[in-house]
């Protein structure tokens, strides 16, 4: 039987949160982070969009940074970073600061993005978007190695180099056979979004092409995007199922007819939502008999979806760390 993963993820998404709703999210967060590590969880995750009325978070790395400050062990993901509206030199320094900060234990998964609207809010090019990152990427793997280089016409170099050698971990993002072939040719790591084999066929292939052995391939199994644990499940839903209905509708409505993502819920209802297994609520003994069955093998908590306030969300991490891991693990 695999063993399960347990996960927790912030986006800061919060439709209609005032300042001081907001600030409270995030100081909540990191508060969790910390516990999260003294109770077994096994990677805090953060993702990246802009331009987003209900305030997805735009800038990752600091809140890596600040997880980074109240952790010691727990590895830190930052997924994805679109790295195509960053320059690539202060990115490159950013990214060897949390580097050093967090002793290596902040990795990234590289997106491209599949929002217009975010491209041109920092003015680049949509249709060179694919050359564009393997450009970036290039630059900031050069970045890396301390040496100088030529950047646009002018010779540059960046420090210091990282305290991981020779880099920070990297993986490519994304749900297509260019994106396998992308993350093969520039020697990264592939997380595709879906549990589609054909992918890793092609980017394992692709690798050895290149003349490599095959990096890692991080794929999400089949089961809910989004996991959390309630003594009384229909209170849950009932409360606060409004808060994980506007997470699923804001994802839905950025979706386009080829966009592949790991949260996918077309639900217009809460009703529908229960029913969908996209977004579920469980009990403690419930989600230890699911996880024990191998139904569910990665649990991904998600205390701040939608805008959670801090209850239910504090009862969801206290309970999938204080008793449902505990349980996992020993059986």
């Amino acid at each position: 039987m695999a063993r399960t993963r347990f996960l927790t993820r912030y986006d800061f998404r919060a439709p209609g949160a005032d300042p001081e709703a907001r600030r409270e999210i995030f100081g909540r967060a990191i508060e969790q982070a910390a516990y999260a590590e003294q109770h077994g969880m096994g990677a805090l995750m953060l993702s990246e969009h802009h331009s987003s009325g209900d305030g997805y978070l735009p800038s990752p790395i600091p809140v890596a940074a600040a997880f980074a400050a109240v952790t010691s062990t727990i590895p830190i993901s930052v997924s994805a970073l679109l790295v195509n509206l960053y320059d690539p030199i202060r990115l490159a320094e950013d990214m060897v600061v949390l580097d050093h900060l967090s002793g290596g234990r902040v990795t990234y998964t590289i997106g491209l993005g599949y929002r217009e609207v975010e491209y041109a809010l920092f003015n680049r090019a949509w249709a060179s978007r694919g050359s564009d990152i393997e450009a970036a990427i290039g630059v900031l793997l050069q970045a890396w190695t301390g040496e100088e280089f030529e950047h646009e016409g002018r010779t540059v170099r960046v420090t210091p180099t990282p305290y991981s050698q020779p880099h920070p971990t990297l993986f490519y993002g994304g749900g297509s056979a260019a994106a396998a072939r992308r993350a093969a040719r520039l020697g990264l790591h592939f997380q595709p979004q879906d549990s589609d084999p054909e992918l890793k066929r092609v980017y394992d292939d692709e690798c050895r092409a290149q003349g490599r052995e095959p990096g890692f391939t991080m794929q999400a199994p089949p089961g809910p995007a989004n996991v959390f644990c309630s003594e009384d499940p229909d209170a849950f839903w009932a409360q606060h199922g409004q808060h994980l209905l506007a997470d699923a509708q804001a994802y839905a409505s950025w979706r386009g007819a080829n966009t592949k993502s790991y949260v996918r819920d077309d639900s217009s209802s809460v009703e529908e939502m229960k029913a969908a297994g996209t977004y579920v609520v469980l009990t403690p003994s419930d989600l230890i008999a699911r996880c024990l069955a191998g139904d569910i093998r990665i649990v991904t908590s998600h205390p701040a979806c939608g805008g959670l306030p801090a209850e239910p969300s504090w009862e969801s991490v206290r309970l999938i760390c204080q008793t449902v891991i505990p349980a996992v693990r020993a059986s």
